[in-house]
């Protein structure tokens, strides 16, 4: 697609363990700083909004995966007592500080790659988890409004496209507008196999060659090759194979009703 939506943005959490124990990341170390500066955890996790107990178990917590005290504690009443870092204790707050620096100066770096945009939004669609095995993910091309539901075309390469019909209410939950980011899923179960091209009812009709047939006891397995890096499978009975003559190499044609897409957007 040609059409540039808005940038992604590269972003990194970092945190120090110390023998595969964590320390803890900035909040940790910003609670630290906060103790260094009160003299005290009470004051300090106020400032945190923070319990007293949950600062003071992130502190135990911290103290035991270094090894060694990074606050020293003296005894007050309920909730107080004074507090000091140690000097590893400054020495790590010291370390982490560098180190943070030098991540945002290299995820400042990172962000200015040229292509980073197209390379992030891939990783976030194959790291994407979801049952249905069709995907498609492009942008959308035309929508046309009805009195409940909506028509969307997504194009998920050139002049390649497929329409759902959704409620008009999710159009506009989903923010969808024409050249928007969005994926389709639809399931193996919902997409009718056929042979040759015809005249049919349903919206998205794909014809293509026959790339794999994976035979089960009762189902079979279908994947079709549609051109434009895209594949459509479906799940058919072994019956329907035989009846169709579908073999690996073959044509075959895939539909789908519009009603038979969901439509998302990229959190």
């Amino acid at each position: 697609m040609t059409e540039a939506g808005p940038p992604l943005e590269l972003q990194g959490n970092l945190w120090l363990s110390v023998a595969g124990q964590s320390v803890g990341g900035h909040g940790r170390f910003t609670l630290l700083g906060l103790i260094d500066a009160c003299g005290s955890i009470s004051q300090a996790a106020k400032r945190m909004g923070m319990t007293y107990k949950n600062a003071w178990d992130a502190v135990d917590a911290m103290n035991t995966a270094a090894g060694e005290p990074l606050v020293a504690r003296s005894v007050g009443g309920r909730g107080g007592g004074g507090a000091r870092l140690t000097e590893r204790g400054r020495q790590l707050i010291t370390r982490f500080e560098e180190v943070e620096r030098a991540h945002r100066v290299f995820l400042q770096s990172l962000q200015a790659t040229p292509g980073l945009d197209e390379d992030l939004a891939l990783i976030r669609r194959i790291g994407m988890i979801t049952s249905a095995r069709n995907q498609f993910h492009g942008r959308v091309s035309a929508l046309a409004t009805g009195a409940v539901n909506d028509e969307v075309q997504i194009e998920v390469a050139p002049g390649l496209a497929l329409v759902a019909t959704i409620t008009h209410g999710s159009v506009e939950s989903l923010g969808l507008a024409v050249g928007v980011p969005a994926y389709a899923l639809v399931k193996a179960s919902s997409v009718i196999v056929a042979q040759g091209e015809g005249c049919y009812s349903t919206r998205n009709q794909f014809s293509g060659t026959v790339q794999r047939i994976t035979e089960g006891a009762v189902n079979d397995e279908v994947v079709v090759d549609i051109g434009h890096g895209c594949r459509v499978v479906a799940v058919i009975t072994r019956a329907s194979t035989a009846a169709l003559e579908l073999r690996e190499g073959g044509k075959a044609t895939m539909l789908f009703k519009a009603s038979s897409v969901i439509v998302g957007i990229a959190p």
